[in-house]
């Protein structure tokens, strides 16, 4: 896109005006308000299946990466007609619906978009996410031993996972479900169940304490945020961060000793999905193969943690 202050483009038949072309958003890296406007063109047919119909919570940065941010749930009165809305518990929440509702946020400099669990339609979970979240970006390397602990727990049950950076220190791994067949009751019981399993085998490592005074340098493994009317990084979101990180959809190859999150930014994002794809491409065909009803019968069944992995 050209860089001249203001510029007004067609989209879908709307013209939106995109101010500010020049401003710096993240210094550290160079990147304008320009570029972001190209990445969220760019990456919009990769997040927009994962904002569809779900209510959006937004981190705005109204002065860049380095300035003051806040968070936005009510739709502001100045919204276009095109937006979309819904009422949620006296929330006029924005809902994640096309290019031209991401560019108008994109415009509004919200950096950061956090979706909930269920779409507007349904108070189910779509999905399971966990979220491993280590003290620092130092203990990164413990969000991937945790990760492929997981990972090999959720081979031997059959189940279906992918797995992203954070877009910070961490990584979130996730389970597609069926849609509105399990309740968050249902799948409490399959995340602390993981999250048990990773803090007894390792308890040096990995806890699920919530006071962070109390977690020393451990990973903690945030279950009890997979809840309704709690929200996640939505995949390929950038952050707010200095250097631009982007929550990214990963290969679960790609989880090695190479892995670190600084490697995401949003000026290599486009490049890596022209080159490798994108490892969610398969998430919403997998709602329907995923054998969590039979896990979860198997957890019902057994009140003991270890059964299933034998």
């Amino acid at each position: 896109m050209a860089t001249q202050e203001d510029q007004q483009v067609v989209i879908d038949g709307t013209t939106l005006t995109l101010t500010s072309l020049n401003k710096p958003l993240w210094p550290k890296r160079d990147l304008i308000k320009a570029d972001y406007f190209k990445y969220v063109y760019d990456i919009a047919p990769y997040m927009l299946p994962f904002l569809k119909n779900r209510a959006l919570t937004l981190l705005r940065y109204p002065h860049g990466a380095d300035g003051e941010a806040f968070f936005q749930k009510n739709c502001p009165d100045y919204a276009p007609d095109f937006i979309e809305t819904a009422d949620i518990e006296g929330i006029h929440y924005i809902v994640g619906h096309d290019l031209k509702t991401l560019i108008w946020l994109a415009n509004q400099l919200a950096f950061e978009i956090h979706v909930p669990f269920q779409t507007i339609e349904s108070h189910q979970p779509s999905e399971i996410v966990i979220d491993l979240d280590p003290p620092s970006r130092d203990y990164f390397s413990l969000a991937k031993e945790a990760a492929l602990m997981l990972k090999d727990v959720l081979d031997r049950l059959a189940l279906i996972s992918f797995v992203k950076t954070s877009g910070n220190k961490g990584l979130q791994l996730y389970l597609p479900l069926p849609d509105q067949m399990f309740s968050y009751e249902d799948t409490r019981l399959f995340t602390s169940f993981l999250a048990d399993y990773l803090v007894e085998m390792k308890p040096d490592l990995f806890t699920t304490e919530r006071l962070k005074k109390n977690r020393g340098n451990r990973l903690y493994v945030d279950y009890i945020q997979h809840a309704e009317g709690k929200t996640i990084i939505a995949p390929y979101s950038v952050r707010g961060n200095e250097d631009a990180l982007v929550a990214t959809p990963l290969y679960w190859n790609e989880v090695n000793d190479d892995l670190r999150p600084e490697r995401f930014p949003l000026d290599q994002i486009k490049n890596r999905l022209e080159q490798k794809g994108c490892p969610f491409a398969s998430f919403f065909e997998a709602k329907k193969r995923q054998p969590f009803a039979k896990v979860l019968q198997g957890l019902k069944q057994h009140e003991h943690k270890g059964v299933l992995m034998h």
